[in-house]
């Protein structure tokens, strides 16, 4: 198993950033600087632009819902483009993407989520992930934008917090490129390490409105179970990793050979 904190890009207004590269493939190890991933990039610092910037990123595929995106825009650098791709469009009800509602009303949000609620609300969603029409068509803009050679610079993908639409990206895409299961759990997990920190004033505000941080825990982290239940959905519709691309996403066989050619 390998370590994903080396990978982490530590930059305290972009959290939840690190590099898909990095990790052994079967046929070589991911190369670093083409793809990352992060959480939301709303809060991007001017002190921090420069380091973002440094980084070559020039493409940024934002998998939040319309909602999301129109109240915390991204703040990018003038020569970064942002393309919108909103997963969840089929299902504006999920609980991924109402994480918005947790710093209006804690209370009544954990209260929605208690008695293993959350954890069943999350697997479902991850279901969803896999199988929502608008999921499908997102997912197929991401890896077919991925691919596009007319493409400059380093690209990212991103949702609110960077670990479920997020979540799901990075490890379809590390799959699809031969990375062992053990690695893309490890590097999904690693948003429990990344991005929790960050989330501290929220736990906290929550307490001090009488809320339990272990109600807010499964909602504001990662779970194995989640993602399990993302790729049972993927086995049941589609059998393996290579019919979620092609009879899921659309993909040629050239476009995946043209995907593993690009990041090993």
């Amino acid at each position: 198993m390998n370590d994903s904190s080396d990978r982490t890009v530590p930059i305290p207004s972009a959290p939840n950033l690190r590099d898909l590269g990095g990790l052994p493939a079967e046929s070589g190890q991911i190369r670093r600087g083409v793809v990352y991933r992060s959480a939301g990039l709303s809060s991007l610092s001017d002190a921090d632009e420069p380091r973002f910037a440094a980084l070559g990123i020039r493409t940024v595929y934002d998998l939040r819902t319309v909602e999301e995106a129109a109240t915390a825009p991204d703040r990018l650098p003038e020569n970064v483009s942002r393309v919108e791709l909103d997963v969840l469009a089929d299902s504006p009800v999920s609980v991924a993407a109402s994480l918005g509602e947790l710093a209006a009303n804690p209370q009544a949000f954990a209260a929605s989520l208690a008695g293993g609620r959350a954890e069943s609300l999350f697997e479902d969603t991850y279901r969803d992930l896999v199988r929502l029409p608008s999921a499908l068509a997102g997912y197929r803009a991401l890896y077919l934008g991925i691919l596009d050679p007319a493409r400059e610079g380093a690209a990212l993908f991103h949702c609110t917090t960077g670990k479920d639409r997020t979540g799901w990206a990075a490890a379809s895409l590390l799959t699809a490129l031969g990375v062992d299961a053990d690695d893309v759990y490890q590097d999904y997990l690693q948003t429990n390490t990344d991005l929790l920190p960050a989330l501290e004033p929220v736990l906290l505000r929550a307490e001090s409105l009488g809320v339990d941080r272990e109600v807010l825990l499964p909602v504001l982290g990662v779970r194995d179970s989640y993602l399990q239940a993302a790729f049972a959905q993927m086995r049941e519709q589609f059998g393996t990793i290579d019919g979620y691309l092609t009879d899921g996403l659309g993909l040629t066989a050239g476009d995946i050979d043209r995907l593993r050619h690009l990041f090993t």
